[in-house]
């Protein structure tokens, strides 16, 4: 007998081996490189980052890097109370910074070059100053450890350094005054000495107590949490900032003691400063932001001048997505007034189970803070939020999540005497009757206040103008004694065209971001009153994928068997005609979302005129791949009246699966045997259901997951109840229950250093060894370093190539299963086992 090699046997092996061994084989070690045409659209450029001035005649443009590699993602970063944080330069983490700053002349259009920047320039955020001479920028290098505070000056072009050390873990870590000479800095402290060690040798065990409560509180399934004494002092350590005035040359006077700030911004005025900062005792089951807080006033010298309020550790809320904490929330600076703080508190103990006529009261204290606080508004349900005008003008919006009621008022701040005036009442989900949101101007101070007409007797409404047609953005002028509306402009097909900016009070000069599906958004200047203008082009930034320019896209609409309608976004590849090429494979991409009426979930979402933007995020990138891609179909989850949205979940969420696939197979544009499904986060759980209660696909690929409900046990997305008020919806909508009935081949991916809440990478784990042990077909691949959104070119690349061969296997290359590929007959769909 002929022996061969060990060498030439294993390559003969190889040979022989089926498809799925040998490509497994060939995957096991190092990151995988996806087909050249994939790789062509991860590294394709970004659209830049834009910021308008205040006076609205210069915009800041950021040039957005492409990805980091994975030597950046996985430089040391600490978790710490739901924190995370790179220590070295003392920042919150983040890993793709400005590499180019310019600035751009909005009469004309003409963009100018900024001198003395930095190199890498590393702009993390920046901010105008209230009388933009000046464009201040926070600078993050992790290579040289450099957390910097920049100004441009804006006449000269020119860029110097004012201030080294800042600490950004919490916030921006600077605000100008109003004075535009000054800003308001966090700094690290000084002489802090060396950070605290971690604990070698542990000095006993981390413990917890609760006392028996007859209250149930919600407590999430958190992130990142302190987890000892150890974690608590390097906490304490990373987060205490200083806070110091630093002038235009760099002059830099500290104000009062260290402390833990999370915030501080300074009154309309200059003359105070708000500042909230953390206090012990920590919690080992919540993060930083439910820690006890104290919210106080300084002097604009560091000085103290008044508390505001002491909040204590916030350890769970009571039932239902409408509570709120009890005592001072939201508070800030009424910003058309010299130093007035407002804030909302809650009436009702911030528990929505409870009886209460007023659930919420807006109050109001103005400096020097020694009066009581005054009662601005009562409100029914929860304050959302305040939008702020002049003394006769200020818009107050309420929300109550259970109905999805949403109400606005207008009311007069400092005419105590006059009753506020209901200006719209609706449900937030109900898009095609949406008002718009008002528009809002900087003034003097550099603070945000409502965008009144010449005249004073007018806002301006901007919205997304949902309709059955699709979203066709809008712009109106609403006349706040007659409350009539006027329309000053309103996208018009072939493009999608939204209001950016009004550059002047009469509502005549209006900046818009214009695209179509072949055009990526670039700025228009349009003159609102000469109808015959034609749109003057600010930008023409190119189209980021040009060999997939070609691609066909149509908004289809489609009807759930219980007469929803449902709308998706239906992409083709380039070149592609039905007729000719008869039905391919597909991938189908989603998210589930709730609603409580089947009218608002049967509107239309989207417009057929948004640029075709192939990220290497969502599905699109496989249209160059030869798929058909169907993206964003409706999948909701209705419960009408008293009923939950999520007690009929499984069997909503197939029959919307079954309506978009009849129709797709309908048209014959999709193979009904070569169908996969996919989602991210909400949408991997949607992937796992599917795949669980159904045949409908040939394959899953299921992103950063949750699959395990009574791990997520005080609510998840927006089911409100916990798992022992619902146990049996908990367990219904749980596909790692159903982990034997999956019986067609899914892929997991999950980052390794999730930090979303619920979304455990040992959802993905406990699932994959569920299927293993059942003798499902399944892969888990664990991205090293990656949170719950994946950031380094390596694993954004390794995420294509897993998900292009799991198609490539299962889906384009399936064989068919009972009927003839393309045949438009009945779905297959198991009984949900909801309903068994």
């Amino acid at each position: 007998m002929l022996r061969l090699p060990r060498t030439l046997l294993l390559s003969a092996l190889l040979l022989v081996l089926p498809l799925s061994a040998a490509a497994q084989t060939a995957t096991a070690a190092g990151y995988q490189l996806p087909p050249k045409p994939l790789q062509a659209i991860v590294d394709a450029p970004r659209p830049p980052q834009l910021s308008l001035s205040p006076r609205r005649d210069w915009m800041a443009v950021v040039q957005t890097p492409s990805l980091p590699g994975i030597e950046v993602v996985a430089q040391t970063e600490l978790k710490l109370a739901g924190l995370r944080l790179h220590p070295r330069v003392r920042a919150q983490s983040r890993f793709s910074f400005g590499s180019d700053l310019s600035l751009l002349r909005i009469e004309g259009g003409k963009p100018h070059k900024i001198e003395g920047l930095p190199s890498p320039l590393s702009l993390a955020t920046l901010e105008w100053s209230p009388d933009q001479r000046w464009l201040a920028f926070n600078r993050v290098d992790a290579g040289s450890g450099a957390n910097e505070l920049w100004l441009v000056d804006v006449d000269a072009r020119r860029a110097h350094r004012i201030a080294a050390g800042l600490n950004t873990v919490a916030g921006r870590g600077y605000a100008w005054m109003p004075d535009s000479r000054r800003l308001l800095v966090q700094l690290r402290a000084e002489g802090e000495g060396e950070a605290p060690a971690g604990d070698a040798v542990p000095a006993g065990p981390a413990v917890q107590e609760t006392e028996a409560s007859a209250t149930v509180r919600q407590i999430r399934t958190f992130q990142d949490l302190l987890r000892n004494e150890s974690d608590a002092r390097q906490f304490e350590y990373y987060l205490r900032s200083q806070l110091a005035m630093v002038d235009l040359t760099g002059a830099a006077a500290r104000l009062g003691a260290p402390a833990l700030y999370t915030g501080a911004r300074p009154s309309p005025d200059g003359k105070h400063l708000l500042v909230t900062k953390i206090e012990r005792p920590f919690s080992y089951q919540v993060p930083a932001s439910m820690f006890p807080q104290r919210i106080e006033v300084l002097g604009a010298d560091g000085k103290f001048e008044h508390e505001v309020a002491r909040l204590p550790l916030i350890d769970g809320l009571p039932t239902g997505n409408d509570a709120v904490p009890t005592g001072v929330r939201n508070v800030d600076w009424r910003s058309d007034a010299p130093a007035t703080l407002v804030w909302a508190e809650a009436q009702d103990g911030g528990d929505p189970n409870r009886a209460a006529e007023i659930r919420d009261a807006v109050l109001t204290q103005a400096a020097p803070f020694d009066a009581p606080p005054q009662t601005l508004m009562r409100l029914q349900s929860r304050f959302a939020r305040a939008r702020w005008g002049r003394g006769d003008l200020a818009l107050i919006d309420e929300f109550w999540w259970k109905t999805r009621q949403t109400k606005r008022w207008r009311v007069a701040p400092d005419e105590g005497g006059r009753e506020p005036e209901l200006l719209y009442s609706g449900l937030s989900e109900d898009r095609y009757n949406d008002p718009g949101d008002p528009l809002m101007q900087r003034d003097a101070a550099g603070r945000e206040r409502l965008q009144v007409s010449a005249d004073g007797g007018s806002l301006f409404l901007a919205g997304e103008g949902a309709s059955p047609e699709g979203d066709r953005p809008f712009l109106d002028r609403y006349e706040l004694a007659g409350k009539a509306k006027t329309r000053l402009f309103h996208s018009q097909a072939p493009h999608y065209e939204a209001p950016y900016a009004l550059l002047d009070d009469a509502g005549q000069r209006l900046l818009t971001l214009r695209e179509s599906p072949t055009e990526p958004a670039n700025l228009f200047l349009r003159e609102l009153s000469r109808a015959d203008a034609a749109p003057a082009p600010l930008t023409r930034f190119p189209h980021p994928t040009p060999q997939l320019k070609d691609i066909k896209k149509e908004q289809i609409r489609y009807k759930r068997k219980d007469g929803v309608e449902l709308t998706a976004n239906l992409y083709l590849p380039p070149g592609y005609d039905p007729k000719r090429d008869g039905p391919l494979p597909m991938l189908m991409y989603a998210y589930p979302g709730e609603f409580k009426s089947a009218a608002a979930a049967s509107q239309v979402t989207g417009s057929p005129y948004r640029f075709n933007l192939v990220s290497f995020w969502g599905p699109l990138p496989y249209l160059a791949m030869g798929y058909a891609v169907l993206d964003d179909p409706s999948m909701p989850i209705v419960g009408e009246g008293e009923r939950e949205p999520n007690d009929t979940y499984i069997e909503q969420l197939t029959a919307s699966a079954e309506a978009a696939v009849d129709e797709v197979v309908r048209r014959g544009v999709a193979d009904r045997e070569r169908i996969a499904v996919s989602g991210h986060s909400y949408g991997a759980f949607m992937t796992a259901n599917l795949l669980a209660h159904t045949r409908l696909f040939k394959a899953g690929i299921a992103r950063s997951g949750a699959y395990n409900r009574t791990l997520t046990p005080f609510g998840f997305q927006a089911e409100e109840r916990n798992y022992w008020q619902a146990q049996s919806t908990y367990q219904a909508m749980s596909p790692f229950n159903y982990a034997d009935k999956i019986k067609d081949p899914l892929l997991l991916i999950h980052g390794e250093q999730d930090n979303n809440s619920g979304t455990f990478p040992i959802q993905s784990e406990r699932l994959f060894a569920a299927m293993k042990g059942l003798g499902g077909k399944a892969r888990l691949v664990m991205l090293p370093n990656e949170s719950h959104g994946y950031r380094a070119r390596e694993s954004i690349l390794h995420m294509l190539a897993e998900t292009n061969r799991w198609l490539e296997l299962y889906v384009k290359n399936a064989k068919a299963q009972g009927g003839k590929a393309g045949d438009p007959g009945k779905s297959a769909v198991a009984q949900p086992a909801a309903s068994k």
